[in-house]
């Protein structure tokens, strides 16, 4: 009896530590099935213009421990020209009086456009901020007359679709003014076709997926370049976003599956009688607040 007595605080011992024990592989392996069933956070990710074509990145396929960046990337001194006020408020003008002048023109002349101006452009959109640097555009310039007139093909049978069944009464009724409808000729007629594909997810060397953080923001910010850039060249555009080409173009111009479309802009000279709609834009109050 003295021997039992003085036994049971080590077998208390022993069945505590094994309820422990038990206790966390139990918990381990609840923590294991919820991550497992958590779906991964990407605030990065853009969750409009969602068109069937994005491609999720799957936890798996995630490298997380290396994303093909260099970490020793190296710091260099940055030297800005400064302006006098002066200088400043005349160049801000100019340049607002120049980008004022943008318009949407969809009467656009075969006449030719220097293959040059066309790289420069793209070469000024590619300078625009990216998520990490990671810098997720791919510019398809189409020149080639066949792939031009496919590609109106592919447009004008979706945009037909839109206009009388997906886009509603509405959107319909507001396009009106704009005298807009699925006859797209300028895909043909413009000298430059230029389809702004978005990189969903890039590739690493050993195969995996590499993140591109806030891809659709990242592209849209060069998209913004890419006009202003045309403008400043004397071009002119209208910003096309094909809804439900994206697949069939993406095929035909035969980009890999981590590309989505994102922007079609048809860039040449507008014809002699080219007409776009009396528009006005917001005064500056209506579109800016001041804290």
């Amino acid at each position: 009896m003295a021997l039992f007595s003085s036994l049971t605080p080590v077998f208390i011992a022993i069945i505590c530590v094994l309820i422990g024990v038990i206790l966390k592989k139990t918990n381990g392996e609840k923590e294991k099935r919820e991550t497992k069933s958590k779906p991964l956070s990407r605030p990065w990710v853009d969750e409009d213009l969602k068109d069937g074509t994005d491609h999720h990145l799957e936890e798996e396929e995630v490298d997380e421990e290396w994303q093909g960046l260099d970490e020793n990337v190296s710091h260099v001194p940055f030297f800005a020209e400064r302006y006098s006020e002066a200088e400043m408020i005349k160049r801000s003008q100019m340049f607002y009086e120049l980008l004022n002048k943008r318009r949407s023109v969809r009467f656009l002349s075969d006449e030719p456009v220097p293959r040059e101006v066309i790289n420069n452009v793209i070469r000024t959109a590619g300078t625009s901020p990216s998520g990490a640097h990671t810098e997720p555009w791919t510019f398809v310039v189409v020149q080639d007359p066949y792939l031009k007139h496919k590609i109106r093909e592919i447009v004008e049978e979706e945009e037909e679709i839109n206009y009388k069944k997906r886009m509603g009464d509405r959107w319909v009724n507001d396009l009106k003014r704009l005298r807009t409808n699925w006859i797209k000729e300028y895909l043909d007629t413009a000298p430059y076709l230029i389809l702004i594909f978005k990189q969903v997810y890039g590739r690493l060397p050993n195969g995996k997926k590499k993140t591109h953080y806030y891809n659709e923001i990242s592209v849209s910010i060069a998209c913004g370049i890419l006009l202003a850039a045309l403008q400043n060249a004397g071009l002119y555009t209208v910003t096309s976003t094909p809804l439900n080409c994206g697949p069939q173009l993406r095929a035909l111009l035969q980009r890999p599956a981590n590309e989505k479309l994102l922007l079609l802009l048809p860039v040449g000279y507008p014809k002699k009688d080219a007409t776009v709609p009396a528009l006005t834009r917001k005064p500056l109050e209506d579109i800016m607040v001041v804290m």
